[in-house]
């Protein structure tokens, strides 16, 4: 069987004259970087010569010192430019890299696709905790080099395998090499990135319509004048975030006298840099969009109709996933545990919604399909590290599990998770009612603690007469009111949560700074954390309202029997007598934003939770 890689006679045109313009632009610049140089040879020649001015006119050879001298500025400017542009390393996607021996199905999946489309396969593939899928180029050396590493944010790739039938394509040895080298000119296929999500929740035939698109983009993206192009824009971006950074290592600030002298040479090149973004900024894009444009219209000759079923799983699967991360795995990772099969919960999310939605009935007659995760040969190992990798770009967490970051399977997740989240917070709340809050440090300062007698039992009574007592007429500076409390609540949690980062960047320092070969984190993932917060900070009035529903449910628990429990949907959920009371939430409003304990009592009593009785705490 031979793949035919389709060439700029089969459909790039347009991609290739953008491409070319852009190429035209680096050559623009690199003509007005020569051209002092050009003049200082033409004068320097004419001298030596007698034709143009004499050897001992003091104009003359002031003028050829001057040329020459500027000439050798400007290409050491250039040379410095160019080799910050070459140099610098292009923001690489976070995956977790599948080997073909882990995923034989996948590969033959995705090479058959490629061979029905006429070009070459992708050079491996790889996952991503995210609803998404596109093509990546690796090639870069920086990224070529981590391949040694074991390194969960990063692709590795042992060793390349030949596309059989592709000329050009890299072979199983010495060609991967070659293919690094400067010198050759023939481009490596892209990486395959496939969104988690979409092997877990799509059936196989959909899953392949669904990527028709992305690998046909591997077309275009194999040719020379395209991959030049690309390979140009992405070191001028690359050389805009090493200039905003100042130029600074990953291991550690640069000395003073040395960062004095880097900052403004890594500025300049800052400024060249994004001079010529601007320039070649449409063209660049026109690019993208006809390559674009050209992968579809390829694609549409592969299950174009299933391709519409897909897409419409495709918003299915983003709402599942959108909240079973803000919903469910989020409260675990505040807790410092972190789901292990997250791309298997959001099939249980997505039934559950099959359920709730009659706009989705119909869907779980799907679930009797092969799913695409049959594709890989031990998923829930890929579930468990796509699942830390979400942690790690959604949280900050650290890149591997630890006594602190240990994971945590659904079956558990109640007692682990929820029930733990309601006692720590309980714990919390109990803890400042029986701080003195009536004296208050200097401004900014934390309140300090103070007894105030025998401490009080940590009962739901007590936290509702401590609102009720202040609510309407203390205001906002009262003993123990809402807005005071809510204030201090804010300033504990925010302290935890640093103490929680920077115990968890001292941990990635150590192993930073480990023997050589070890594994380093990503500089991309661990220099902010996290990545892609999923939520803004919750407010002072929202951490109240949660700190005091969990105290409740706390009570619900010890005398009525209840039982925390997990909803796919909006996570920590409180069972009574095995449903789900989803009912709390205004009761909990109502008592601290106005101070009417009514409602809540209320429903204690339809409950038949006891408030007045202890409640254990951690």
């Amino acid at each position: 069987m031979t793949t035919t890689v389709a060439g700029p006679e089969a459909g790039v045109p347009e991609a290739r004259a953008r491409a070319l313009a852009v190429l035209r632009i680096r050559s623009a610049a690199l003509a007005v970087a020569l051209l002092p140089a050009a003049a200082a040879v033409v004068l320097l020649a004419g001298s030596a010569t007698g034709r143009i001015g004499g050897s001992h006119g003091d104009g003359w050879t002031a003028l050829r010192w001057a040329v020459t001298g500027g000439a050798l500025l400007v290409l050491l400017l250039a040379a410095a430019v160019a080799a910050v542009v070459v140099r610098a390393r292009p923001a690489l996607t976070p995956t977790v890299p599948v080997a073909e021996e882990t995923a034989p199905d996948l590969y033959r999946l995705v090479r058959d696709l490629a061979e029905r489309l006429e070009v070459p396969a992708p050079s491996a593939i790889a996952l991503t905790p995210d609803c998404d899928s596109w093509l990546e180029d690796r090639t870069h050396p920086a990224h070529t080099n981590r391949r040694e590493r074991r390194d969960r944010g990063a692709l590795a790739v042992d060793k390349s395998r030949a596309v059989r039938g592709v000329r050009g394509a890299p072979g199983p040895a010495g060609a991967d090499r070659a293919a690094d080298r400067p010198g050759r000119r023939v481009p490596r296929a892209p990486v395959l990135v496939i969104g988690s999500p979409f092997l877990w929740w799509m059936r196989v035939a959909e899953l392949r319509a669904l990527l028709a698109p992305v690998v046909a983009g591997t077309g275009p993206s194999v040719h020379p004048d395209i991959a030049a192009a690309r390979r140009f824009v992405r070191g001028l971006d690359a050389a805009v975030a090493v200039a905003a950074r100042g130029g600074e290592p990953s291991s550690g600030p640069a000395p003073a006298l040395v960062a004095v002298v880097r900052r403004p040479a890594f500025a300049f090149v800052g400024w060249i840099a994004r001079m010529l973004l601007r320039g070649c900024r449409d063209h660049a894009a026109g690019m993208e969009r006809a390559v674009a444009a050209e992968a579809s219209e390829r694609a549409q000759s592969v299950d174009y109709g299933l391709r519409i079923v897909a897409q419409e799983q495709v918003g299915l699967a983003y709402a599942g996933w959108d909240r079973l991360l803000t919903r469910v795995a989020l409260p675990a990772w505040r807790m410092g545990r972190w789901p292990s099969r997250l791309d298997a919960g959001v099939v249980s999310a997505l039934t559950e919604l099959s359920r709730r939605d009659r706009l989705a009935e119909g869907f779980t007659s799907r679930l009797s399909e092969r799913p695409a995760c049959d594709l890989l040969e031990e998923p829930g190992v890929m579930d468990e590290a796509t699942s830390l990798l979400a942690a790690r770009l959604f949280h900050g967490g650290p890149p591997e599990p630890g006594p602190d970051w240990s994971p945590v399977d659904w079956g558990a997740y109640p007692e682990e998770v929820v029930d733990r989240k309601w006692r720590q917070e309980a714990a919390r709340l109990n803890r400042l009612l029986d701080e003195r809050a009536d004296a208050p440090g200097p401004t900014g300062a934390d309140p300090a603690p103070a007894p105030v007698g025998a401490p009080a039992p940590p009962t739901l009574a007590r936290v509702i007469d401590r609102f009720t007592a202040a609510a309407p007429t203390d205001g906002p500076d009262g003993d123990g009111g809402a807005p005071r409390l809510a204030a201090r609540l804010s300033v504990e949690v925010a302290r935890e949560e640093a103490a929680a980062s920077r115990a968890y960047g001292q941990g990635r320092t150590a192993g930073a700074e480990g023997p050589a070969g070890g594994a380093v984190g990503d500089p991309w993932i661990d220099g902010f954390a996290p990545v892609f917060p999923l939520q803004p900070p919750r407010t002072g009035r929202e951490l109240l309202a949660d700190h005091v529903t969990a105290m409740v449910c706390c009570a619900a628990v010890d005398t009525a029997g209840a039982s925390p429990g997990l909803d796919w949907l909006d996570g920590p959920a409180l069972l009574v007598g095995g449903r789900r009371r989803a009912d709390l939430t205004r009761p909990v409003l109502s008592l601290v934003e106005d101070g009417d304990d009514g409602p809540l009592r209320a429903w204690l009593g339809e409950v038949g939770v006891r408030p007045e009785k202890p409640v254990r705490l951690g």
